[in-house]
């Protein structure tokens, strides 16, 4: 996934036991102390070079090092290490960290209105389905997208990577940022409402609902962050109402957006960070268990939390004398689904961490909406994987390598990173749609435990980097190519839902960035439709809108460019990645730039119109 890649970017931390240096520590003497047997030689195309890391903004090396996907490294280091270690990396300096601004704030404060009665986006899938979807909340037609130009542009401070979805309800955009800033924005005109600093980075999707507080009823906006802490704020004033800490694991956070259904919020975490620091051979692989959080929206209690694992057992020790841990692992990535009908929340999960192998690893798995128990689980392709198990440099044999944390039968790292869609058919049978990373989509039947209907293999797979978000809609079911590691990535397949069968597929276009670092035609956003048209982001910086009756290309624009922002925040565009884009109302939004190791870094969320 390309929150892996992200982990992989930042520094890999081989000596733990080694003192932190004086008060003012020179960059470069961190970097060997700590990081140079890595890093200097990689012997692994997922560990970077000093050319791969220094095309990082100095932030995102920080952030991630001090709350992202890599404190669990870096937690040896003092923050005066970390900002030296960081500058000598990107012979840059790391600025001071500002939320705040003046340019661009609304003038006046009107309140929110009835999110249902207007331009409405909500949460990831703009329904509880996931199904990427929009009919209701929009009235753009295919016949408007020629027309979309753009109205404003709003820079995002502090990032490098602009990952989080935008919410749009009540004539307000809801949005996080890589620096935990959360932004409540006039959804038409862009100026800024309100500010709102989470404890950490937040790359979830809002949600918005009701909410009475005080014996006032209200509105609330609910996310989660890079600490596994989910919040629920006062839509109209940016006030906290509730937060609610979900794992104490260390490496615990949420990449997966919660999902708000019937007063309850489901919140999913992963834990890339334990991925990443298995690659040091000492450490005590691997005790992270994925988890979904049922909590009561008002109050943020829990009232019920369900393991992907077992409880991890000890099982051994490593060659270094480590105690060995497993099952661990088993992250979800994406946001739970709901089927109301069923009275089912399906997940999709990750690979195992360690040994012994899961069974709902790499798995759709149905709970109860009621209790979280376990209903059904169907496991498509199981693995146990962790960074640093590199066959090729072993022989074959991971355990013949440095690191005696990996598993017994390594990869393919072929996890499930989309949510599951739960569907239509033509012929009226419900259906769950999944795409996966090793380049298939599947159709599952939800009243026979998940039994296979059909499979599509729209692309070869790939173990490094995600693919967020097939879509659908009355007929058919949408895959975009992501195939990072291959030579031939991107291009756009639609399927009919009732057979599996293609009914079009569209090339990977020439990609519109200069060649070189980032620059590739990968298509892993989330897709999202509306009757008519498809729409796909790529790591070219290109958004492309497709007709959905023969995949042709109907509207593009080209985000690689520096804009002219409301809040006067510079900003630019870049890889479009994760989040696909939001329609409500007669607007388009969409965020530009991850800044990953296969994707050019950007900071801007651009609004269009069709006038």
């Amino acid at each position: 996934m390309q929150t892996k890649i992200l982990a992989t970017l930042t520094l890999l931390l081989l000596n733990p036991g080694l003192p932190a240096l004086a008060q003012t520590p020179a960059g470069e003497m961190v970097f060997q102390m700590h990081c140079a047997s890595c890093h200097l030689a990689p012997t692994s195309p997922e560990i970077p070079n000093l050319d791969a890391l220094a095309i990082y903004e100095p932030n995102a090396i920080l952030m991630a090092l001090t709350d992202g996907v890599m404190r669990l490294q870096a937690e040896p280091l003092t923050e005066t290490d970390r900002i030296a270690v960081t500058e000598f990396l990107t012979n840059r300096k790391v600025a001071a960290q500002t939320t705040q601004f003046t340019t661009g704030m609304c003038t006046a404060q009107t309140p929110m209105s009835k999110p249902e009665a207007g331009p409405l986006w909500n949460g990831w899938g703009a329904d509880t389905s996931n199904s990427r979807y929009q009919t209701t909340g929009t009235t753009l037609k295919d016949k408007d997208i020629p027309k979309l130009r753009l109205r404003w542009a709003f820079g995002i401070p502090d990032a490098s990577q602009s990952r989080s979805q935008p919410a749009v309800a009540g004539g307000r955009l809801f949005m996080g940022s890589q620096s935990g800033a959360v932004y409540s924005l006039d959804a038409n005109s862009g100026c800024t409402l309100w500010i709102f600093k989470a404890g950490a980075g937040v790359r979830t999707a809002i949600s918005v609902g009701p909410i009475v507080t005080a014996n006032k009823p209200g509105y609330a906006i609910y996310f989660t962050d890079a600490r596994a802490t989910a919040y629920a704020v006062d839509a109209n004033s940016g006030r906290l109402i509730w937060s609610r800490k979900l794992d104490a694991h260390p490496a615990a956070r949420a990449t997966g957006a919660p999902t708000l259904h019937d007063g309850r919020l489901y919140v999913p975490l992963s834990a890339v960070s334990e991925e990443s620091i298995a690659a040091r051979p000492d450490y005590e692989c691997c005790t992270f268990r994925g988890s979904i959080t049922a909590l009561d929206a008002r109050t943020g209690t829990v009232i019920w939390k369900t393991y992907m694992v077992d409880e991890p057992q000890p099982r051994g020790r490593s060659s270094t004398g480590a105690q060995l841990y497993g099952p661990a692992g088993v992250a979800i990535w994406s946001a739970p689904t709901i089927d109301p009908q069923r009275g089912l929340l399906y997940v999709a999960t990750g690979n195992a961490y360690a040994d012994p192998q899961p069974p709902t690893s790499d798995a759709i798995v149905a709970l109860s909406l009621a209790t979280g128990e376990f209903k059904w689980i169907k496991q498509i392709l199981p693995d146990v994987w962790i960074m640093g198990c590199d066959l090729q440099s072993s022989g074959g044999n991971p355990r013949a390598g440095e690191n005696p944390n990996c598993p017994e039968n390594v990869g393919p790292d072929f996890d499930f990173s989309a949510s599951p869609i739960l569907t239509r058919r033509p012929g009226g049978r419900d259906v769950l749609i999944i795409t996966q990373k090793s380049g298939v989509g599947y159709a599952l039947d939800p009243d026979q435990n998940g039994q296979r209907l059909w499979e599509y293999r729209w692309g070869m797979g790939s173990p490094i980097g995600g693919v967020w978000g097939a879509a659908v809609d009355k007929q058919a079911a949408y895959f975009a190519v992501a195939d990072i590691v291959s030579p031939t990535p991107g291009g756009l397949h639609a399927v009919d839902l009732q057979t599996g069968k293609r009914l079009w597929h569209t090339p990977p276009e020439k990609p519109l960035c200069v060649t070189g670092q980032g620059c590739s035609a990968v298509q892993a956003a989330a897709l999202t439709t509306i009757d008519g048209v498809v729409f796909s982001g790529s790591h070219d910086g290109a958004m492309r809108a497709y007709a959905a009756a023969n995949g042709k290309i109907i509207w593009s624009y080209d985000t690689n460019r520096e804009f002219d922002t409301i809040n006067g925040v510079p900003a630019r565009g870049g890889s479009i990645d994760g989040p696909g884009p939001v329609v409500a109302g007669r607007m388009l939004y969409l965020t530009s730039g991850n800044g990953g190791l296969f994707g050019l870094p950007g900071n801007v969320l651009l609004a269009f119109a069709s006038d």
